[in-house]
Parts: structure tokens; C-alpha cells; sequence
């Protein structure tokens, strides 16, 4: 069983996404800042994280650079959830080290693809 870790400041968001992600055999765990997420993953070394964009202080851009650089996390694959939905976004994100870029509200079946194929 994979462990995912959400970044998020929705709790709604995150909800749904644990909702998911637990209903198919995943364990969960979820941060609500890019600074809080950024430290959970260097102390439970998820096998995917699933990165907001907006949020408050660190953004996910950036905390997505941050975790592609550090020796410790620059193989965990990150996907980018964001309702931040322009070209230049997602060109943006991949730059940033991201293996994925989704669109919110994203569908069950398209978000369990892109985990699989992140994590193979």
C-alpha cells in the first residue's frame, strides 16, 4: 500500500481527495501549508505527494522546487492539484520538478491513473 501525502489548505479538498485515495488502498496523510507539508515529508518520506498550488506562505510552486532540490525528498514524485488551470501553469509546475499537473475538480479515475504512473 502506497502513503500519499496531500498539501492542501482545503479541508474540503483534502477530504475528498483522502476520501479517494483511502477507498482504494492508500494510507493518507495531509498537511495544510506548504511549510508544514514540506517538513512531513522529509520525516514520513511519502511514496507520492499531491501538491496545491494557492495556499498561504510557501506556495506549492515553490515548495515543489524545494522538495525537487533536497537530497533527502528529490525522489518522491510530486503531482500538482491546483484550480490553477492556465499553459503557462502547468509549463511552470513540470519546471518546478513536478512529474504530474492536475486540474481541480479532478475526476476519481483520472487522478488514480496519474498516481500509477507517477509511482511506476
Amino acid at each position: 500500500m502506497a502513503h500519499i501525502l496531500i498539501i492542501d489548505d482545503s479541508p474540503t479538498e483534502t477530504y475528498k481527495l483522502t476520501t479517494i485515495l483511502e477507498k482504494n488502498g492508500y494510507s493518507v496523510d495531509a498537511a495544510d501549508t506548504g511549510e508544514k507539508g514540506l517538513a512531513l515529508a522529509k520525516a514520513s518520506r511519502p511514496d507520492l505527494i499531491l501538491m496545491d498550488v494557492v495556499m498561504p506562505g510557501l506556495n506549492g510552486f515553490q515548495a515543489t522546487r524545494q522538495l525537487s532540490k533536497a537530497p533527502e525528498t528529490n525522489n518522491i514524485p510530486v503531482v500538482i492539484v491546483s484550480t490553477k488551470d492556465q499553459d503557462t501553469d502547468k509549463v511552470w509546475g513540470m519546471r518546478q520538478g513536478a512529474r504530474a499537473y492536475l486540474v481541480k475538480p479532478v475526476k476519481e479515475a483520472q487522478l488514480l491513473k496519474t498516481i500509477s504512473e507517477a509511482l511506476a
